[in-house]
């Protein structure tokens, strides 16, 4: 046997290679990583959940194996979702129509009763289950529990039931954080008097990670970030100061269910949160992608200008 035989018996066939370049890559992404899980390891993420990233399973999937990696590296992500598709979903089912203002929905009491079936009672704990299926310690909880955030009525009530955060008290979460738990957060809340009120998820994840002073406010969104041409996907704004987001909402480029979401990126940094982040829950591992890469995805909010 020559040494020609020798090395061509020895080498590796095409799917030994093709392995061989599959755990290079993972290897690659691993080492990109690393200052990233470095950094963030002990800072606080607030992600608020929902939008597609809800509704299909494999992205679901993804959210889940996302935010039990982040808490197994140290990371300590607080989750808030809403809940809005199935909502409407069973409004349906009992013969109402779901009713919208300015990106918000319009909350009679009986309309809120299916609110807080859906939010506290059926999507609050698949995520619980979710997460808890892939080792995290995840806890369901909502703004009723121990009072962690209040409600007061939104503007001059035109909305129904629908409020806005009044006060939160971070030290709910504290400990919880601090034996690494992972707070899974319906937004629903009383007001003083003890009335539910639906406040936009947008909104409390807004509220929660300026309570927390987080390092990072990501919104899921159903859409690439914020566009200038909502039909135009490459006009996507990859970083917007505060001076500049507040701008684009009054141009009416950002409009309709964007303007909350922007709206409370631009609360949160106004209150000290380093940066918020909207991005597009559609895209597999989109939390991962944003936080430990170099590039990110979506539209990045920082609160200098």
């Amino acid at each position: 046997m020559d040494l020609k035989e020798i090395f061509t018996k020895s080498s590796p066939d095409q799917k030994d290679k093709d392995h061989l370049d599959d755990s290079a890559k993972r290897v690659s992404v691993l080492s990109e990583a690393l200052p990233y899980i470095q950094r963030f390891a002990g800072r606080r993420i607030v992600i608020k959940y929902g939008g597609a990233a809800m509704l299909q399973e494999k992205l679901r999937e993804a959210v889940f194996r996302d935010i039990a990696l982040l808490s197994s590296v140290g990371v300590q992500p607080i989750v808030v979702h809403g809940g809005g598709p199935e909502i409407n979903q069973w409004l349906k089912k009992l013969g109402k129509t779901p009713v919208f203002k300015d990106g918000l929905r319009i909350t009679d009491s009986e309309t809120m009763d299916i609110v807080e079936m859906v939010l506290m009672g059926r999507v609050n704990k698949q995520i619980v289950k979710g997460l808890s299926k892939l080792g995290a310690l995840a806890i369901g909880l909502c703004g009723i529990d121990g009072n962690l955030f209040e409600a007061r009525p939104l503007g001059n009530g035109s909305h129904g039931l629908v409020g806005e955060v009044s006060t939160v008290k971070s030290d709910v979460l504290e400990p919880l954080l601090d034996k690494g738990y992972v707070p899974v957060i319906s937004s629903v809340a009383s007001n003083k008097e003890g009335v539910s009120h639906n406040i936009n998820a947008d909104t409390v994840a807004g509220e929660i990670s300026a309570s927390l002073a987080a390092e990072k406010l990501i919104l899921l969104t159903d859409t690439p970030g914020i566009l200038r041409n909502q039909e135009d996907e490459s006009t996507l704004i990859r970083q917007l100061r505060l001076s500049e987001a507040r701008e684009l909402i009054k141009e009416g480029i950002v409009k309709d269910g964007m303007t909350p979401k922007t709206k409370c990126c631009i609360r949160a940094l106004a209150q000290g949160v380093s940066a918020a982040h909207i991005i597009d829950g559609r895209v597999p591992h989109a939390l991962l992608l944003e936080v430990f890469t170099n590039s990110g995805i979506g539209t990045m909010l920082i609160g200098s200008g």
